[in-house]
């Protein structure tokens, strides 16, 4: 993908790229601050365009990263700066933790548990083990020779949590809203009821490691970003083997419930 940003010159040196370097992370350690400073400013967030980009991720998701081009010009950085993303998708699987909790007809203290499971730990927690992986080889391996760029580039590690966001959608749809309506036949004892949500959780799985792909292969001076759709042929080959008699959303909801 062509870059629209100016990001090659020769002539700079080794002492440049790492002024350079210190310098954008100072800029990124100062958005990070003013990103959580808007965290309960509800009225400046954009919660229209939160929602217009969760469904271009679904139908369209490169529409959504061609927008970062526009981001990184006006405010340099490659991140979200507005968290309304985030505050609507956790809304959302609050909502839902509290659907769950009713169908199980959990207590107060179960759903409350449910919540915390599914924002803090599936989302939160998972999330920035994932965003740090992440962030950690592309910036190690990834990036193209940092002598041909005017500015070192470095991928920040909130655009790694906003790739990661961005690719829990279609996890959230299908396994924390489609699943909850197809329990009465995924929990069924029978060969066709596992395909079926096996077969879900495999979808989940494959889309969210696409969705990571496109989030990286968005970045102009990043290479071989394919890297990020190897465990997709570990996903298939464990949903072909789980077809011999493991029920996966069997196991999973036993955990939660």
């Amino acid at each position: 993908m062509s870059s629209i940003l100016p990001t090659t010159n020769n002539t700079l040196g080794p002492s440049s790229s790492s002024a350079s370097y210190y310098n954008q992370g100072a800029r990124h350690r100062k958005g990070s601050p003013a990103l959580l400073r808007r965290l309960f400013r509800f009225p400046q967030m954009d919660f229209e365009f939160a929602l217009w980009q969760m469904g271009y991720l679904l139908i369209a998701p490169r529409r959504v990263y061609r927008n970062i081009y526009y981001h990184k010009q006006t405010k340099n950085r490659w991140s979200r700066d507005d968290p309304a993303f985030i505050v609507l998708l956790a809304a959302f699987l609050t909502l839902s933790a509290i659907v769950w909790g009713f169908t199980y007809h959990l207590g107060t203290y179960g759903i409350i548990k449910t919540i915390l499971s599914m924002l803090c730990i599936d989302f939160l927690l998972f999330g920035a083990m994932i965003a740090t992986f992440t962030w950690y080889i592309s910036n190690k391996f990834l990036i193209q020779n940092a002598n041909t760029y005017a500015v070192a580039q470095q991928v920040e590690w909130a655009y790694a949590f906003d790739v990661h966001c961005n690719a829990f959608i279609p996890v959230y749809l299908i396994l924390y809203v489609i699943q909850l309506f197809f329990l009465p036949l995924i929990l069924k004892e029978n060969w066709i009821s596992m395909f079926i949500g096996n077969f879900m959780y495999c979808v989940a799985l494959v889309w969210y490691m696409v969705g990571v792909f496109l989030g990286f292969n968005a970045l102009p001076f990043l290479v071989h970003t394919e890297l990020f759709l190897y465990p997709i042929a570990l996903w298939i080959a464990l949903f072909v083997a789980s077809l011999f008699g493991v029920n996966i959303p069997q196991y999973v909801l036993s955990h939660y419930f």
